[in-house]
């Protein structure tokens, strides 16, 4: 009885820590305010060698007692949502509302629910367990945060484990490709009456990604394309000399996404005529990977979360475990809870599910020590 109320306790003090995370903006490129929290409760914690490195993530290390090398685990701090986003929490029934909740300032406060249940737990570990709360996942953030996570650990780690707060019962072990450009349309613009006839940057880019939407997509391997931002012009009665758009390009395949920028690249290419240029700049690239499914970690993550009585789906994702994946080293998405809204004002996370994600998770970080 008393394990489960100390496993109960845990769990609350996770959801409640994840709330007051939530409570600080972190768009990403201004995670500055989240980090200097979580670092402080690093510090509090007395993990040893608490550090922040030039671009933001911050770093503690839960020591071993052997010399087995390393886990990296790891929880983004930055955020979808704009600082001026009003950062509400709504409890109900079983649920609890509130914008990044679950994506993942959940996942930043599990790194803690974590230390807290290896040390509830007792069990000495063979090597230490180094906690990363990194920037940059989100967005134009180009896993910039994960990517210097990896140049400082490389290959001497056993695995590299990615906290998704929503993610709870669901396998990560494949990276998504993602390419992402800004097309730009530039021409000499002029007074929209006056002027009339000369062509307007923003009429030429809605052509454009009128052309790009049309390009036939293969639903196997699933690939997929988005136009989500678009602006420019200055004024109503003005004939845009400059607009752009920011485009998203996705597959499970590779050779399928290799195809389809080509064909973009294309586009953006012949669309250019006297008078009229558009250029397209590469603003993010998330490089594919996987871990195969039978690979002793996937089954490992399995069996975790089967003995929570939960199913394992393996499935595919782009997260920060693209960068270690894309390289050829072993990494796995896991998460916390169940919930859904993600990235919207609506999202929420399930309670009750909770503790079953913090135990899952420790019993996978003190097992993967043992596989070779």
């Amino acid at each position: 009885m008393k394990d489960e109320m100390k496993k109960a306790d845990i769990a609350s003090q996770v959801i409640e820590l994840a709330v007051t995370i939530q409570q600080i903006p972190a768009p990403t490129f201004e995670e500055e305010q989240r980090a200097k929290f979580v670092r402080a409760l690093f510090q509090q914690e007395t993990l040893q060698e608490v550090s922040q490195d030039a671009i933001g993530n911050v770093y503690a290390r839960l020591a071993g007692q052997g010399t087995a090398p390393p886990l990296v685990v790891s929880a983004h701090l930055d955020t979808v949502f704009p600082r001026e986003t009003k950062l509400e929490v709504r409890r109900q029934a079983g649920r609890i509302y509130a914008p990044a909740l679950g994506d993942n300032a959940l996942g930043v406060a599990a790194l803690f629910g974590l230390v807290w249940q290896l040390r509830a737990r007792g069990t000495p570990l063979p090597g230490d367990v180094w906690l990363v709360a990194n920037v940059c996942e989100e967005g134009l953030g180009d896993l910039r945060g994960m990517r210097a996570v990896v140049e400082r650990f490389g290959a001497g780690v056993q695995v590299y484990v990615i906290i998704e707060g929503l993610s709870l019962g669901f396998i990560q072990h494949r990276g998504l490709g993602v390419q992402r450009y800004r097309i730009e349309a530039h021409t000499r613009g002029g007074h929209s009456w006056s002027d009339y006839g000369q062509p307007s940057a923003i009429h030429e880019l809605a052509g454009l990604a009128t052309r790009l939407i049309g390009l036939p997509l293969p639903e196997q391997p699933r690939t997929t394309l988005n136009v989500g931002r678009i602006g420019g012009g200055t004024s109503v009665n003005v004939i845009a000399p400059d607009a752009w758009l920011e485009l998203d390009l996705r597959s499970e395949s590779p050779q399928a996404l290799a195809d389809l920028i080509r064909q973009v690249e294309n586009l953006v290419e012949t669309a250019s005529r006297p008078g009229m240029r558009f250029e397209a700049q590469v603003i993010g690239q998330r490089p594919a990977g996987e871990l195969p499914p039978t690979h002793p970690l996937i089954q490992l993550a399995q069996d975790c979360l089967q003995k929570q009585g939960l199913e394992a789906r393996l499935t595919i994702g782009s997260t920060d475990a693209n960068i270690p994946l894309s390289r050829g080293l072993p990494a796995i998405v896991l998460g916390v809870t169940r919930g859904g809204g993600a990235h919207t004002l609506e999202e929420f996370i399930e309670i009750e599910s909770v503790g079953k994600g913090l135990e899952q998770l420790a019993a996978f970080v003190i097992r993967a020590f043992s596989v070779a």
